[in-house]
């Protein structure tokens, strides 16, 4: 994910078993990340069964990219690996979260603006939870609980999107929908042979629930 951070605070908590600490260069190889229009950002993530080294360069390689890119989020099919974990980098909290389940304590939602590092360069007002309660596992496959107010939930709710295929863009009214297409086609990164396409959010009232 790739947003301006909102004026309100978030809140984390239960972070040390899966914050990576920020300790000068990382030693992992930067992954190119997938366009809009890749298959891969439509096709739901598998669950981790096995926590292992291949699973740990993975994390390793998520977190450097995003580093190296600067968001908020960044999921593992965006750089073409078909399994459910995401790290994220919110206000010097950098981190990770593998087979996440989201929950939501209360009904108050946010409206501001959110992108994506697959599709560079578009920001558009987008409505999400204000807060989240985000279960998983670190890279040991031990438990661990992720709670965010703010940016924080926005990036957790937009990198579980990308675990179950979904776009920010599916969760636009279709005018918004039809803009976000229009700036699209404009970008320098647009593969006219190839065009994507946007479909509506299957979770209901464009809210993960």
């Amino acid at each position: 994910m790739g947003c301006p951070p909102p004026k309100r605070p978030y809140l984390v908590r239960k972070l040390k078993e899966l914050t990576i600490k920020r300790k000068g260069s990382l030693s992992v190889t930067v992954q190119p990340i997938r366009l809009f229009g890749d298959p891969v950002l439509r096709t739901p993530a598998d669950p981790v069964v096995d926590f292992d080294k291949e699973l740990r360069k993975l994390v390793k390689d998520l977190t450097e990219t995003l580093l190296e890119q600067g968001g908020a989020g960044l999921a593992a099919p965006q750089i073409g690996v078909g399994l459910r974990v995401f790290a994220f980098d919110v206000d010097d909290s950098v981190g990770y979260l593998i087979n996440p389940e989201l929950h939501f304590p209360d009904a108050e939602e946010q409206e501001g603006p959110e992108g994506c590092l697959s599709i560079p360069g578009i920001y558009l007002d987008t409505k999400r939870r204000m807060n989240v309660v985000a279960n998983g596992y670190n890279e040991h496959g031990d438990p661990v609980r992720l709670v965010g107010t703010g940016l924080m939930a926005r990036c957790c709710q937009h990198e579980t999107d990308h675990l179950d295929g979904v776009l920010f863009l599916d969760r636009l009214d279709p005018k918004a929908r039809k803009d976000a297409m229009k700036q699209i086609r404009e970008a320098p990164w647009y593969n006219a042979a190839a065009p994507p396409t946007v479909k509506v959010s299957p979770h209901s009232g464009g809210l993960f629930r």
